[in-house]
């Protein structure tokens, strides 16, 4: 009988344990009411005004590691496209990444080193993964999400230095696969 409710006990405490140890555990949620997406972020992080940026609805960042950030940026799509319409994850992805590369105030190489689709509730999502490295000599490592939805093309992007990729690879998979649009 002890042998069995300590067993039970040393069980239950295993489980606790794991459970704050997965990714979820240190993360908390944000709603656009307004936009109709979601998401998670870590705690710790902030939200930074960016009201002046054309196409971006919110950016949070590290407290720390300033950074590390995500952004959610919307632009519209002609009527009736889907994300299909717009290509395979590979064309869409090297589509977002030649559209940024046009900004002359940018100076990077920027590399997408995976693409992939998957479905949320029946609504298609590409997952693109890039590694930049900035004229400093800086590299950074990017995860991408991005749907259509209502007209508008939503990209959800997350930005860490490559130094701190392999920390942070699983929280930030964890984060990209955490958004949808309602």
């Amino acid at each position: 009988m002890i042998k069995s409710l300590l067993a039970t006990f040393l069980l239950i405490t295993t489980l606790l344990f794991t459970a704050c140890a997965t990714p979820i555990a240190g993360l908390q949620g944000y709603t656009s009411g307004s936009q109709g997406y979601q998401f998670l972020y870590p705690k710790g992080w902030t939200q930074v005004d960016v009201k002046k940026v054309a196409g971006v609805d919110v950016v949070f960042h590290d407290l720390i590691e300033t950074s590390e950030n995500l952004s959610v940026i919307i632009n519209p799509v002609p009527d009736n496209k889907t994300l299909t319409d717009l290509g395979t994850p590979s064309e869409v992805g090297y589509r977002l990444l030649k559209n940024n590369s046009l900004n002359p105030n940018l100076d990077k190489e920027v590399e997408l080193i995976r693409s992939e689709s998957h479905q949320i509730d029946g609504q298609d999502y590409y997952i693109l993964e890039y590694q930049i490295k900035l004229a400093n000599g800086q590299e950074r490592h990017n995860l991408a999400s991005v749907t259509v939805n209502n007209h508008k093309l939503y990209s959800f992007n997350l930005s860490t230095s490559q130094k701190r990729w392999t920390q942070i690879q699983e929280l930030f998979e964890t984060i990209v696969d955490s958004f949808s649009v309602s």
